[in-house]
């Protein structure tokens, strides 16, 4: 299965993250709700690494939409390959579209998922404008 992504995409970040046994459920695969636990992993490490971490007393980003689709059941033990894209960059927000596949199946595409991102005023709960140094990385 191939994940339709924007014309306008650009890939970000990619990172290895294990599935731990404690990932899978009763049924033997990993449970669904862990998946978006992967995708919520490579948004906040890629914002680490581009010094756009959450302040709580500051600013950060706030996720308001976010989607998993599951193609196919990702089991233990294993490493999950996740490749996160951006694309819609508007003046407080932007969209996130990520792809796990498992770094011994690489071509496979096991699941795909994205958020939409507002970059939030905390105190003043009110969306602000993206970071000059998010901005540059989302055109």
């Amino acid at each position: 299965m191939k994940l339709e992504l924007p014309v306008h995409k650009k890939l970000v970040f990619s990172m290895t993250l294990p599935i731990r046994w404690g990932d899978m459920d009763a049924m033997g695969h990993v449970n669904n709700t862990v998946y978006f636990r992967y995708l919520e992993i490579v948004r906040i490490e890629w914002m680490r690494a581009i010094g756009c971490e959450p302040d709580p007393r500051g600013e950060g980003p706030v996720i308001v939409n976010a989607f998993c689709n599951f193609h196919k059941q990702l089991e233990y033990p294993g490493d999950v390959l996740a490749t996160l894209f951006v694309s819609d960059p508007g003046r407080s927000s932007f969209e996130s579209w990520c792809t796990l596949s498992r770094s011994d199946d690489p071509d496979t595409l096991y699941a795909s998922g994205g958020a939409t991102t507002v970059w939030v005023n905390f105190p003043q709960q009110k969306s602000s404008p993206l970071p000059a140094r998010m901005r540059e990385l989302l055109t």
